[in-house]
């Protein structure tokens, strides 16, 4: 495909994809990842796949631990090789992506990029996070705030006996 410059366009359903699926909270019913793949040989004759994706899930907040949706947007450049060895002789702008030979196994290509498209740590807007409302009242100043009230009270610092023994000599 790459000699031939090939391009594919579709869908992949992202039940069938196993290792994706363990990853994300849930996908919607139908939930299918639109995939546009480029193939070419660069001017060193190095087999390269161009590609683009977008797929729609779940995820988990890690704020209040419920799900958010997720829009999943990656574009991506691959190095098609057969051994590590090929692997390290690719330029810095083409990540490696071991083949059999002559065959790619594209549905993994694709459920490898969408794993790497994956946010880090998955949040909703502050303003829409159900943990938000709590952690806000938790915050210094807030109607919540233990440490000051309405007589104008303050709970002692327990690190106010530290700042004494700063100051006393030995």
């Amino acid at each position: 495909m790459a000699e031939t410059g090939a391009e594919l366009e579709g869908t992949i359903p992202l039940v069938e994809l196993t290792r994706f699926r363990d990853a994300v909270m849930a996908i919607p019913e139908g939930g299918h990842c639109r995939v546009r793949l480029v193939f070419s040989a660069d001017s060193e004759r190095r087999r390269v796949v161009r590609g683009e994706l977008e797929a729609d899930v779940e995820l988990e907040c890690q704020r209040c631990m419920t799900g958010i949706s997720a829009p999943l947007r990656s574009s991506f450049e691959l190095g098609l090789v057969a051994s590590d060895e090929q692997a390290r002789q690719l330029p810095t702008e083409l990540e490696p992506f071991v083949t059999d030979g002559d065959a790619a196994d594209l549905w993994t290509m694709v459920e490898d990029e969408l794993l790497l498209a994956l946010p880090a740590f998955p949040l909703h807007e502050r303003g829409d996070c159900p943990a938000t409302s709590e952690l806000e009242a938790l915050e210094p100043g807030s109607d919540g705030d233990e440490a000051s009230s309405d007589s104008g009270e303050q709970r002692d610092n327990p690190f106010s006996v530290l700042k004494g023994l700063k100051t006393t000599k030995h």
